[in-house]
């Protein structure tokens, strides 16, 4: 997915896979429970997840934005749990 993502949704991701944000020690693999979008306006889809892991549930939401190429990118993406540090946090 990292090739149809931009900007800091990129990074996110990128971070999020290195740091194992839905492995739970023990658990088989991520699964997931529910699923939903909304569309708040045409060429952007806005979608959510609750992903299990183990006895743990996350929520994973992203937004997904038409471009003049033609392509969907994922432009923001969140995920329940520890974030990346952001570059002006102390």
């Amino acid at each position: 997915m990292l090739r149809h993502t931009l900007g800091r949704a990129y990074d996110e991701l990128a971070w999020y896979a290195a740091h194992g944000a839905l492995r739970a020690p023990g658990a088989r693999r991520p699964v997931i429970r529910d699923l939903g979008y909304c569309a708040p306006r045409p060429g952007a889809v806005e979608v959510f997840a609750r992903i299990g892991a183990g006895e743990r549930l996350h929520a994973l939401a992203f937004r997904l934005e038409y471009g003049r190429d033609n392509r969907w990118r994922c432009t923001a993406v969140e995920l329940s749990g520890p974030r990346m540090p952001r570059a002006d946090d102390d």
